[in-house]
């Protein structure tokens, strides 16, 4: 028999996922590999905007209809009686997901012309 230990902190936030249409290309050599790919801001209706480079998302949030759990696995060794076990924390609940299906839209910033 395997016994799963699981430990939950209620107080954690809750997570999003983030899904995007198409494909994200990095001029990095190593990808996005920790780094941040855009700005994700909410305008008054509570509408998600996200802003990578010189474009524009807008998408909507999304309840999921089952939620994921975000685990992290511990191996933990007892010296004593030479055994080893696992035990899972539960870092964050997903609930919900901020869906981007449109197009993004380009930003334009205008120059002032000099006469």
């Amino acid at each position: 028999m395997v016994q799963i230990i699981l430990n939950y902190n209620p107080a954690e936030k809750d997570w999003m996922i983030v899904e995007l249409q198409g494909i994200l290309e990095s001029s990095q050599t190593g990808g996005y590999n920790g780094l941040p790919i855009g700005d994700l801001h909410f305008d008054e209706k509570g509408q998600p905007l996200l802003i990578i480079g010189h474009h524009l998302l807008s998408g909507k949030v999304v309840t999921l209809e089952k939620p994921f759990a975000v685990l992290k696995k511990l191996k933990i060794v007892d010296e004593e009686s030479e055994s080893t076990s696992t035990e899972y924390t539960v870092q964050a609940l997903v609930r919900k997901k901020i869906i981007f299906k449109t197009r993004p839209k380009p930003i334009i910033v205008k120059k002032n012309s000099e006469k």
